[in-house]
């Protein structure tokens, strides 16, 4: 008799019942936008801070070049000498005192220049005014080579090189950003899933071993319908939790923002001013229309079936070994030997598709690691936004259901000797032999 739905229906309720799972079903997001939350805006009061910065130019090469901003307020300082400026700024309790001192020639004028503060200044502080310094040094050297106002800025060009495919297919740089995105997406997903639901599949099974219910269970039940069932059952219940974070993380997001008036987007506070001074330019209008067609370019319905089946078929693989590890060991500790071979695969794929796919997602390595089941779940769907053939995934997805059936067989062979098997510290040698059995 096939005992399997059973098997699935009692851990899927079995998990979902249990209390510790329900606290951290509701907790974890609770947590999560709590610390988003004190992040923000701890980043917003930073983003908010008045700064007023003193300048003395003893060149007067920087006349107006210093622009007071929503934020930052600048002073200049004349007449008087570096000390009497320092005394004055910390009288006032200025953010700091730009000092240019006086050269000859503006060919020495980078080490003649110092910033004075109380404290160490911000590093997007100082890189803004090196910035404008260095804009009005070149002006004034071109000037000096007879090169007017008008002709500099005549001269300065923006490039953006148009790509386009053999095929007539046009792309540009957003394109591979936002390909990169879905793909790093899609892996990481898969990488979490495995190390967080893998574990609680490992942990089930070694309680369950530890209380002696599996000798009543393994009486009426085959040990494959049994490690199958326990794999689908928690799969079942970490899709469940997963879903209920999504929505009651997104739910508390809007809360959030909306009632503390907290700017949840503070959190990355330089790449968010970056892109708020290049949405404010002149390209705004064609950066979004190029981040429209490049999610409009986007294999989606690809996406979506290749996730769903390497997603599924990557975590069912990683979980049969993770519960033949529960099922040949006594407790968690005795764990650790076992898990390095399955740890290292997993990191490898990120480390591939962070630093390989990226880079040249076609390429060789790329490609023969999007064909190695241990790692082609994580690799193949970064490499897939891409553009990779449909013989190609085939051929990965067909190699990891392979895989997949030789694990469950390796795996229920080491589950069916290893679940009655107590006080003893298995090594690599004596789970060859249970293969025997």
């Amino acid at each position: 008799m096939n005992h399997l739905p059973l098997i699935i229906k009692r851990e899927y309720l079995t998990k979902v019942k249990n209390k510790s799972f329900i606290v951290m079903t509701f907790l974890s997001p609770l947590i999560m936008i709590a610390l988003i939350a004190v992040v923000a805006y701890l980043s917003q009061l930073n983003n908010d801070k008045q700064r007023t910065i003193s300048v003395l130019d003893d060149t007067g090469y920087l006349k107006d070049v210093f622009q007071n901003t929503d934020n930052t307020t600048y002073t200049n300082l004349r007449g008087l000498s570096l000390n009497d400026a320092i005394s004055l700024v910390k009288e006032k309790e200025d953010y700091g005192l730009l000092y240019v001192a006086s050269v000859d020639t503006s060919d020495v004028f980078s080490n003649n220049i110092k910033f004075y503060s109380e404290e160490s200044p911000s590093l997007s502080i100082i890189s803004g005014l090196e910035q404008k310094i260095e804009k009005r040094l070149r002006d004034i050297k071109l000037q000096k080579d007879g090169v007017t106002l008008a002709q500099i800025e005549a001269s300065r060009t923006d490039i953006e090189i148009a790509q386009e495919s053999f095929e007539g297919e046009k792309t540009s740089k957003i394109d591979n950003i936002v390909k990169l995105a879905f793909g790093g997406a899609a892996g990481y997903l898969l990488f979490m899933f495995i190390i967080i639901y893998g574990n609680m599949i490992m942990r089930s099974v070694i309680e369950e071993k530890t209380s002696r219910i599996i000798e009543v269970i393994i009486s009426s039940v085959k040990p494959i319908q049994l490690m199958m069932g326990k794999i689908i059952g928690t799969s079942l219940a970490g899709i469940t939790q997963f879903a209920i974070w999504v929505i009651l993380g997104g739910v508390l997001l809007i809360v959030v923002s909306s009632i503390f008036g907290i700017d949840l987007t503070q959190v990355n506070t330089p790449q968010q001013e970056m892109m708020n001074q290049a949405m404010k330019g002149d390209g705004a209008q064609a950066i979004a229309e190029n981040l429209i067609a490049a999610i409009g370019n986007l294999p989606i319905t690809n996406l979506i079936i290749a996730f769903m089946f390497f997603f599924i078929g990557g975590y069912l693989l990683y979980s049969s070994l993770y519960a033949a590890i529960g099922a040949a060991v006594d407790n968690e500790t005795d764990t650790q030997q076992f898990m390095l071979p399955i740890l290292m695969p997993l990191i490898l794929a990120v480390y591939v598709g962070v630093f390989t796919v990226i880079e040249d997602p076609h390429g060789t390595v790329s490609t023969v690691f999007s064909f190695i089941p241990l790692t082609s779940p994580v690799v193949m769907l970064m490499r897939i936004p891409f553009g990779v053939p449909l013989w190609q995934q085939g051929l990965s997805l067909l190699l990891l259901i392979g895989t997949f059936i030789f694990a469950v067989w390796f795996a229920a062979k080491i589950y069916r000797v290893g679940i009655l098997m107590y006080g003893k510290k298995p090594t690599y040698k004596e789970l060859f032999k249970w293969l025997k059995y």
